[in-house]
């Protein structure tokens, strides 16, 4: 079976006017073989109040960021009880368990990571990056973060560029999304 590996995404918080999130736009086909450059993995939704990010197997992140979609109406726009909802529908459904994807969603208040074992997690600090750049683009938002007082759309920026002249999975067609 080919394997896709797709790619990086990166999302910064400095305050409740400063959300960004970005991702790179490399699809890759096994090991050496790119399929597409110009990807979009991060999106608006619930009316443009919510970003949201994935990584992972495109048709799969894209039924999880509907199913997201949903459970945020639900909610009444509610990121934490729409996230822990949904990881437990991952985690439980079983034509959903075998999704492959993390999802990175964050709104004014806060900044999560989905993943398909049931866990929502809040990161320590007010950055994350999941996918196959994540570990590189995580560090250069750490350094960038802690070390500067660049906006989260400049750190998101040149976290996946630092991360795409690393990453063979990543490239350097940037999208970000802000709040």
């Amino acid at each position: 079976m080919v394997q896709f590996h797709a790619t990086t995404i990166c999302a910064v918080r400095r305050g409740p006017d400063d959300v960004a999130i970005g991702g790179d736009g490399q699809v890759t086909m096994g090991e050496n073989a790119i399929m597409k450059n110009t990807a979009k993995k991060v999106k608006r939704i619930y009316g443009g109040k919510v970003l949201t990010g994935f990584a992972g197997t495109v048709s799969d992140a894209f039924s999880l960021t509907e199913k997201f979609e949903k459970k945020l109406e639900e909610h009444g726009g509610n990121l934490k009880r729409a996230a822990v909802d949904l990881a437990q529908m991952w985690r439980s459904d079983r034509g959903m368990r075998n999704l492959e994807a993390l999802m990175i969603v964050a709104d004014s208040e806060d900044l999560l990571v989905i993943s398909g074992t049931g866990e929502v997690i809040s990161p320590d600090q007010s950055f994350v990056a999941i996918g196959s750049g994540g570990n590189y683009a995580y560090a250069a938002a750490n350094a960038l973060y802690n070390h500067t007082d660049m906006k989260a759309e400049d750190v998101v920026r040149e976290a996946l560029r630092i991360a795409s002249s690393i990453c063979v999975y990543t490239n350097d067609q940037i999208t970000v999304e802000t709040l």
